[in-house]
Protein backbone atom coordinates (compact mmCIF):
# COMPACT_ATOMS: atom_id res chain seq x y z
CA UNK A 1 0.00 0.00 0.00
CA UNK A 2 1.02 3.37 -0.43
CA UNK A 3 1.14 5.86 2.24
CA UNK A 4 1.65 9.90 2.92
CA UNK A 5 2.89 10.55 6.52
CA UNK A 6 3.16 13.93 7.17
CA UNK A 7 6.43 15.44 9.68
CA UNK A 8 7.04 18.38 11.34
CA UNK A 9 11.02 19.39 12.27
CA UNK A 10 11.22 22.21 14.96
CA UNK A 11 13.98 23.30 16.33
CA UNK A 12 14.53 21.76 19.93
CA UNK A 13 14.09 24.40 23.31
CA UNK A 14 16.83 26.07 24.16
CA UNK A 15 18.07 26.52 20.74
CA UNK A 16 18.54 29.63 18.96
CA UNK A 17 15.91 30.14 16.12
CA UNK A 18 16.58 33.42 14.75
CA UNK A 19 14.15 33.15 11.92
CA UNK A 20 11.51 32.34 14.97
CA UNK A 21 12.44 35.17 16.54
CA UNK A 22 12.12 37.54 13.66
CA UNK A 23 8.81 36.46 13.23
CA UNK A 24 7.90 36.79 16.46
CA UNK A 25 8.84 40.44 16.76
CA UNK A 26 7.36 41.21 13.22
CA UNK A 27 3.94 39.45 14.47
CA UNK A 28 4.62 42.45 17.75
CA UNK A 29 5.19 45.23 15.69
CA UNK A 30 1.75 44.26 13.72
CA UNK A 31 0.39 44.26 16.46
CA UNK A 32 -0.23 40.94 17.40
CA UNK A 33 0.93 41.01 21.32
CA UNK A 34 -0.66 38.21 21.92
CA UNK A 35 2.15 36.19 20.56
CA UNK A 36 4.40 34.48 22.95
CA UNK A 37 7.16 32.54 20.73
CA UNK A 38 6.92 31.46 17.03
CA UNK A 39 9.35 28.39 15.86
CA UNK A 40 9.86 28.24 12.68
CA UNK A 41 11.13 24.63 11.18
CA UNK A 42 9.93 22.54 8.21
CA UNK A 43 6.89 20.41 7.12
CA UNK A 44 7.33 16.96 5.17
CA UNK A 45 4.84 14.99 2.91
CA UNK A 46 6.69 12.05 2.58
CA UNK A 47 5.23 9.13 0.14
CA UNK A 48 6.13 5.79 0.71
CA UNK A 49 5.19 1.78 0.00
CA UNK A 50 4.68 -0.28 3.54
CA UNK A 51 2.83 -3.16 4.16
CA UNK A 52 0.64 -1.23 7.36
CA UNK A 53 0.57 2.41 8.56
CA UNK A 54 2.59 1.06 11.95
CA UNK A 55 5.14 -0.04 9.05
CA UNK A 56 5.02 3.23 7.15
CA UNK A 57 5.19 5.27 10.35
CA UNK A 58 8.04 2.89 11.80
CA UNK A 59 9.94 3.56 8.33
CA UNK A 60 9.61 7.39 8.52
CA UNK A 61 10.79 7.86 11.87
CA UNK A 62 13.89 5.72 11.01
CA UNK A 63 14.38 8.14 8.07
CA UNK A 64 13.86 11.22 10.53
CA UNK A 65 16.41 9.55 12.91
CA UNK A 66 19.23 8.64 10.20
CA UNK A 67 18.70 11.98 7.69
CA UNK A 68 15.86 14.26 8.07
CA UNK A 69 16.36 15.79 11.56
CA UNK A 70 19.21 16.80 13.05
CA UNK A 71 19.22 14.83 16.59
CA UNK A 72 21.38 17.74 18.14
CA UNK A 73 19.77 20.68 17.34
CA UNK A 74 16.14 19.41 16.25
CA UNK A 75 12.62 17.32 17.39
CA UNK A 76 10.08 15.97 15.15
CA UNK A 77 6.94 14.90 15.25
CA UNK A 78 4.98 12.30 12.80
CA UNK A 79 1.75 14.16 12.76
CA UNK A 80 -0.10 12.04 10.09
CA UNK A 81 -0.25 8.36 8.37
CA UNK A 82 -2.94 8.48 5.82
CA UNK A 83 -3.20 5.58 3.08
CA UNK A 84 -3.57 7.31 -0.35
Amino acid sequence: MKFRVAVHILPRRGILDPQGKAVTEALHSLGFAEVAEVHVGRHLAIETQADSADAARAAVKAMCDKLLANPVTEDFVIASVEAV
